[in-house]
């Protein structure tokens, strides 16, 4: 599952068919099924569906901390104690928003490539996990960072900025709709209380046009 990925595949189909005005398209994906709607002023909002907050499930092996969810659990990384929720949106997400000895992330300051593996690979992620590093700007203004697992530190991550709005509220950090900035730019993100469902809205453009030539 990749939200940016469904975002612009929604932009090609609607492109490809020349459609005009708002339009929705269910998708089937590896993580179910997730439904993109393309909007009047071009933007793109998909129904990322819920948030998987069983520890198990995640997968992770810290304890539950908050009835069966992973929240502000301790996790021990190179002396330091960093407090983690974690969520899965179809894949693993661990999110921290500080330490016990650094209470205030200032997330352009993280050397992603040093401390994001340690997270990736740490033990209680038997599946690895991806990492967002978050600093809270407002009750309903997040800044992010992330490091993938598998591929590092990316511009940007449709499924970890949803699971960053979960945690958020979950810890009392935000509101239910937030913007979140990422470097690749910015993502307006809802956890509706109703029908407990994460929707995601943000651009998607095209790049370039080409051809394979076998």
């Amino acid at each position: 599952m990749c939200g940016n990925g469904v975002r612009c595949f929604a932009r090609f189909i609607a492109e490809v068919e020349n459609l005009q005005g708002t339009h929705s398209f269910k998708i089937h994906t590896g993580a179910g099924l997730i439904i993109p709607e393309i909007q009047d002023d071009g933007k793109v909002k998909v129904d990322m569906g819920e948030p998987i907050l069983y520890g198990p499930d995640v997968p992770t092996k810290l304890p539950s901390t908050k009835n069966e969810a992973v929240v502000k659990a301790e996790l021990a990384i190179d002396g330091l104690a960093w407090h983690v929720t974690c969520v899965s949106m179809g894949n693993p997400h661990c999110i921290t928003f500080g330490s016990k000895e650094l209470k205030v992330l200032h997330v352009d300051d993280l050397k992603l490539s040093d401390i994001g593996p340690k997270f990736e690979h740490h033990e209680m992620f038997p599946a690895r996990t991806n990492t967002e590093f978050v600093e809270v700007l407002s009750r309903s203004h997040l800044k992010m960072r992330v490091w993938e697992r598998g591929a590092g530190a990316t511009l940007a991550c449709g499924t970890g900025a949803c699971a960053v709005v979960v945690a958020a509220v979950l810890e009392g950090r935000a509101e239910r709709k937030c913007v979140v900035d990422l470097p690749g730019g910015p993502l307006e993100i809802e956890w509706r209380e109703d029908n407990n469902h994460v929707y995601m809205t943000g651009p998607a453009e095209a790049v370039f046009y080409g051809s394979v030539v076998h």
